[in-house]
């Protein structure tokens, strides 16, 4: 059981600019967050994901690929460049990051049942939010 980890989108205007920002880092193989701890419980997360929370929902993961010290005193969130869709479930705004276990991760949409790459973000966002996503 990959343990995951819960993270506000902070700057993000909408998630088609948090899609946007991810996959900008494809050409280096990997988009890196900075926080100021390591998580203790890291060694958990090797094969979770980090699942991006927007508008007080959980609305997409990133897989982890690890944690880097930056040699700054802090720490690289190492994650592959890509935002994976999940159903939407409410999530209250928290600073920093918090552990999600697997079992109360929400499942991808990637099963073919909906388009939501094709979806306006408004659209897919007021669609979340009602709980239909």
């Amino acid at each position: 059981m990959a343990l995951g980890m819960t993270k506000i989108a902070f700057g993000a205007t909408s998630v088609t600019s948090l899609r946007q920002w991810i996959e900008s880092h494809a050409p280096l193989g990997e988009a890196r967050l900075t926080t100021r701890y390591m998580p203790k419980r890291h060694e958990e997360m090797a094969g979770g994901s980090l699942f991006w929370i927007f508008n007080k929902a959980i609305i997409g993961r990133s897989p982890l690929l690890g944690f880097m010290d930056n040699g700054q005193g802090r720490y690289w969130i190492r994650i592959e460049p890509r935002l994976i869709a999940v159903q939407s479930i409410p999530r209250r705004a928290h600073q920093g990051w918090r552990y999600l276990e697997e079992a109360d991760a929400p499942a991808d949409l990637g099963d073919g049942s909906a388009d939501v790459d094709a979806m306006p973000a408004d659209m897919l966002g007021e669609l979340a939010r009602l709980g239909l996503v």
